[in-house]
């Protein structure tokens, strides 16, 4: 074992670029002064028409021109924001990337404005409705309507305007992605395929559709006045998780290669988990055992003990059940250690990015460990008797963070979480 490589021997994964835009704005600086004082970026939905809907606010990125556009833009706007604050840190020509692309991105499918608009030429006087939408599609050629409904086309186009290598990979485990692309990354360059790799989770999917399918498996908060104080994890009150949107990027290297070529370390990707239960669509099991297995798995891949865990970055959505169990997951693990073990969240202020949220959170995760701050978890008026936690309550804290544990659980079962370190150690 050198110093380039961990306690398995496989070589050490240095970040040495990381990029981010959520509801609190673009880039860094911006993200962490609003986060660490404690600022909500939700708000009320003025993008679409709310009557009749239950759920009126979400964390939309309305300060982007291109946020009227459609999801799948939307998304790649998003990713390319992010990826180019990642690639400028880093010091990588930003055309010519060299490596692969892991890309966590949002399932796909025609969007209601690209509907709205095939409905609205002329194929006579028929009224709008499916068999319309058909034949319109039958009798013209639609290619930019075409692409934003293929899965891998973010990708693709991500590729084309950043230089990376091999076939990009675009993936999505639900509320997990964020962090299973970064841990892709991570995989390939340990298994030597590569010296580095961009990994990047987006998400702009905030519309009328999305809300009423969260809102058919009552998932999402109807607390809609006053909408910054919707989302409260850990809370006694808390009713649902907020819809947001956002990207996050990571640059990740061999240590040996970000030296070599004399890079800023930020930190170190030390270890990842990942487990999959299948026990229901929304749920997670009754006793944790997934989301336990998940966060043993990354301590193990790191060569960690939970001694050496600082902060839990938790995944804290704001739902009932979802709290309850990462709370016993969390107990399952660190055992009375966690009593004295701060575990916020930052979705208290960003809402739920979804396919994005677990690689933004790894970018504020580095960010704590580099600040020495922990980001609060707002609204936290009605502590949860059962959910004992020092959720770094309503005002953000000063600390001294050499590692962080990054939780990201998702719906159907999927869990991922990934250990950040200080460099050097």
């Amino acid at each position: 074992m050198t110093k380039y490589t961990d306690h398995f021997g496989r070589p050490l994964i240095a970040i040495t670029g990381a990029g981010v835009i959520s509801p609190l704005g673009s880039g860094k600086k911006d993200n962490w002064e609003k986060l660490t004082r404690g600022v909500s970026g939700i708000h009320h939905i003025n993008r679409f028409p709310t009557e009749g809907l239950t759920t009126k606010i979400a964390g939309t990125v309305d300060f982007l021109p291109e946020s009227s556009i459609g999801s799948s833009a939307l998304s790649e706007k998003l990713a390319k924001t992010a990826a180019l604050e990642a690639l400028e840190q880093a010091e990588i020509d930003s055309a010519a990337f060299g490596g692969p692309l892991f890309l966590a991105a949002p399932p796909v499918e025609l969007d209601w404005k690209s509907r709205f608009e095939l409905d609205s030429e002329d194929l006579g006087d028929e009224p709008a409705s499916y068999a319309k939408l058909l034949a319109t599609c039958r009798a013209r050629r639609h290619e930019a309507f075409y692409n934003t409904t293929q899965f891998g086309y973010i990708a693709e186009r991500l590729q084309e305007q950043f230089g990376t290598k091999g076939l990009p990979i675009t993936l999505s485990t639900a509320c997990a992605s964020g962090a299973t692309a970064i841990q892709l990354g991570v995989e390939a360059i340990r298994r030597g395929e590569t010296d580095r790799a961009l990994t990047i989770g987006t998400d702009g999917s905030v519309s009328a559709e999305s809300l009423i399918r969260f809102s058919l498996l009552s998932a999402l908060s109807t607390q809609n006045e006053p909408p910054e104080k919707a989302s409260k994890p850990f809370s006694r009150d808390r009713d649902g998780f907020v819809m947001s949107e956002g990207s996050g990027a990571l640059v990740l290297e061999s240590l040996e290669a970000a030296t070599g070529r004399g890079a800023e370390i930020l930190g170190i990707l030390a270890g990842c988990g990942e487990t999959a239960d299948g026990f229901h669509r929304t749920r997670a099991r009754p006793d944790a055992s997934p989301a336990t297995g998940s966060m043993l798995a990354a301590l193990k891949d790191a060569g960690l003990s939970i001694n050496d865990i600082d902060y839990v970055n938790a995944h804290g959505t704001s739902t009932p059940e979802n709290e309850k169990m990462e709370f016993l997951a969390l107990a399952n693990v660190f055992g009375e250690r966690l009593s004295h073990l701060p575990v916020s969240s930052n979705k208290s202020m960003i809402g739920h990015a979804l396919t994005a949220a677990g690689a933004i959170e790894a970018v504020f995760s580095l960010l704590t460990i580099q600040n020495g701050i922990l980001p609060p978890t707002i609204n936290y008026d009605e502590p949860d008797p059962a959910i004992p936690l020092d959720v770094v309550p309503n005002h953000s804290r000063s600390a001294n963070v050499r590692s962080v544990l990054s939780n990201s659980f998702g719906f159907g079962g999927q869990n991922s979480s990934l250990i950040i370190r200080a460099f050097p150690y």
